[in-house]
């Protein structure tokens, strides 16, 4: 009998370990019929499966077994080996027929079950008309759910993966070996690197700032050296806002809050301008920490810490510098709660803003970047984990945006904002203060401060001069919006479409319900009605796991590495009258020399990018297969490309280059 065969080619993933010594077995499936259950094996013998290698075989069968569905493969020891692990990247077969079938994997097998994967044409849930889709999609999905299992950290904040060590997550999520080794060492080696060992344990203050210098001098970036030099100047106080680490916070402000008694004698603008009249021309803006107001705040090295809600109002200048004006460093006004002025002492004035950046910088560490980057990109994973298949459009076009993601988290809940954690023992608000902000923070997320460009016009930023993360970022989501129209609209043709897709419908049903805890008022969609709202959330996803995560995490160590710039606790109360300042009671404020190094230290780590990064738009793992979906790739690469060229020639000419937005900087996932 002659036998029809079929050219099975397998590439082992190019990682660490990835190969097997392992015997691998394959069965074809198809629509006709199926294969027998064969060994592949080859010339090659045990390195057919080495990491990075790509090996041919061939199966053959009787007859054809008609349009291949799925492959079924499996790996058995040989005698006295030991159990080991295996990263298929993809598998490609030539039917008889003249036809190539491509199976995407990229995850470990690690046991000696049978794995189903499924061609790599993208099917939504009701294209998939074959029997043997069917069984392999439900087979799929409930095999996840009992994988990727919700869990609630703490109450009133989003819902995380149930997960109590990083290695009890599914190998698939897991840092690869290099991701792995290079975060512990820095972890472990950060206080060395920054040469502040033997200064971990010590609690006494600083005796002057010159200390401080010769200490951090050792690790410097450009822009943390210019942070150093200029850190007690008001025009780089207000470009912080803008260009920061934290610009989620400024609005402009038309009126005054009425907890906020600033009048026209108290400030001064020049020539016959007001208060009234500057605002009403637009160029004053406010920062209000009303979040922190009555936090608990921690104790550090047996000492009370401090941690103000101050409210800043700032003035555009006619040079389109921004420059604070006036500084309220607790909500209620009071005569114990002066307003400071740039034309009160030296002293006081840099207290005043000191307690201003302290506050800032914890409201951005567990609000702007933890809770609205890492915490959310969460729930967008576990949620298309647990209920897209493999073979959705939705799953190809999103996974690479979860690389690691489950992985940080996990280890930023233990090492972090733990009972142990570097946060609850160095930061003013640890604790029990960590738990009351994500939660405060939360109730004020609303879909529209998610997306940029619905962002800038609430809190009226559309014409702020120098304002590099809202030009960026726009023309970042922009280029984001149009690769994900291309591809979503590829596969919906219209809104009858989105709305019968019961698997992309549990997707925002989960992250409605575990992410934002159901609470309508966020305006997150409960359900999808139409493909413009399909690719309006997809680009805010896609966004937040990547630009927005790179623009107030990559800046880290830049900004706060410098303590003075940004002491994320305070071991005095604000003064309560004026005059009563020096350098000694900022020195006495400050925070010890171990608070200081501990989160010098932890910025460097969370601030440093691993070897094996890869940038927005890069996608090593090849999951979309027909044309016109590769074809948008390359567009949406492409594009990133101009994008980064503009930034690039535009920080040529900037005392203070804004790269955090740069495409080759920011990675497609939340991974660090």
């Amino acid at each position: 009998m002659k036998l029809v065969n079929y050219i099975v080619t397998v590439a082992t993933g190019d990682l660490a370990f990835a190969g097997t010594f392992h015997n691998v077995y394959i069965k074809l499936v198809g629509t006709d019929g199926e294969s027998e259950r064969t060994w592949l094996e080859s010339l090659k013998g045990a390195l057919s499966f080495m990491s990075g290698a790509v090996s041919s075989f061939t199966v053959s069968c009787s007859v054809s077994i008609g349009k291949l569905v799925l492959i079924e493969i499996d790996k058995q020891p040989l005698p006295l080996f030991h159990e080991d692990t295996w990263f298929p990247a993809k598998v490609e077969v030539r039917s008889p027929e003249g036809d190539t079938y491509n199976f995407p994997i990229y995850r470990w097998i690690t046991d000696g079950e049978v794995h189903r994967f499924r061609e790599g044409t993208a099917l939504r849930v009701f294209e998939d008309d074959h029997d043997l889709g069917k069984y392999s999609r439900d087979q799929e999905l409930k095999q996840r759910e009992e994988v990727y299992r919700w869990d609630v950290y703490v109450e009133g904040i989003p819902h995380c993966i149930e997960s109590e060590d990083p290695l009890d997550l599914p190998d698939e999520v897991q840092f690869s070996y290099i991701k792995s080794r290079e975060f512990c060492f820095t972890a472990v080696t950060g206080l060395a690197e920054l040469q502040l060992k033997g200064l971990s344990d010590c609690t006494k203050n600083w005796p002057n700032i010159d200390a401080i210098h010769r200490v951090f001098c050792c690790k410097r970036t450009d822009i943390s050296e210019y942070v150093q030099k200029h850190w007690k100047d008001d025009t780089f106080f207000g470009y912080q806002f803008l260009n920061g680490v934290n610009p989620m916070l400024i609005q402009r402000c038309s009126v005054l809050p009425n907890n906020f008694p600033v009048s026209d004698d108290m400030v001064s603008f020049g020539g016959q301008c007001s208060l009234a009249g500057e605002m009403e021309k637009g160029n004053i803006f406010l920062c209000d920490y009303k979040r922190l107001d009555g936090l608990k705040t921690s104790i550090i090295n047996g000492k009370k810490q401090y941690l103000m809600a101050p409210l800043v109002l700032l003035h555009k200048t006619p040079d389109d510098d921004l420059v604070p004006i006036a500084i309220q460093l607790k909500q209620t006004p009071a005569d114990d709660n002066p307003i400071f002025f740039p034309t009160d002492s030296e002293y006081d004035w840099l207290t005043a803003k000191i307690f201003v950046k302290s506050a800032d910088f914890n409201e951005y560490e567990l609000n702007v970047h933890l809770l609205r980057t890492h915490l959310l990109a969460e729930v967008f994973a576990v949620s298309l984990l647990r209920n897209v298949p493999m073979v959705h459009p939705l799953y190809k076009l999103l996974v690479p945006h979860t690389r690691y993601t489950l992985q940080i988290n996990n280890l930023a809940r233990g090492l972090l904002i733990s009972g142990t954690g570097i946060f609850t023992q160095f930061a003013a608000s640890g604790g029990e203060g960590v738990n009351t902000l994500l939660k405060r923070s939360l109730s004020s997320v609303t879909y529209r401060s998610l997306c940029i460009p619905d962002d800038i016009v609430e809190r009226g930023l559309e014409d702020v001069p120098n304002f590099y993360y809202r030009d960026d970022g726009l023309k970042l989501w922009d280029i984001i919006h149009r690769y994900v129209n291309g591809v979503l609209s590829f596969y919906y043709k219209n809104d009858t479409e989105v709305q019968k897709d019961s698997e992309l419908q549990k997707w925002i049903s989960d992250i409605f319900e575990h992410g934002f805890l159901s609470q309508a008022g966020t305006g997150i969609p409960e359900i999808f009605t139409t493909v413009a709202e399909l690719v309006k959330f997809v680009t805010m996803v896609i966004f937040t796991c990547s630009g927005q995560h790179s623009a107030v995490n990559a800046g880290q160590y830049d900004y706060a590495g410098w303590m003075p710039n940004t002491p994320l606790t305070l071991q005095r109360p604000p003064p309560t009258t004026k005059g009563t300042t020096s350098e000694a009671t900022i020195l006495q404020t400050f925070p010890a020399v171990n608070a200081t190094v501990q989160i010098a230290a932890t910025v460097w780590l969370l601030s440093r990018q691993s070897t094996d990064s890869v940038p927005l738009g890069q996608y090593p793992e090849e999951h979309f297969s027909e044309k016109i979906p590769c074809k948008l790739i390359k567009h949406f690469q492409g594009e990133l490309q101009v994008l980064s060229a503009i930034i690039n020639t535009r920080n040529n000419i900037l005392e203070v280059p804004y790269t955090y937005l740069d495409p080759k900087v920011v990675e497609n996932s939340v991974s660090i």
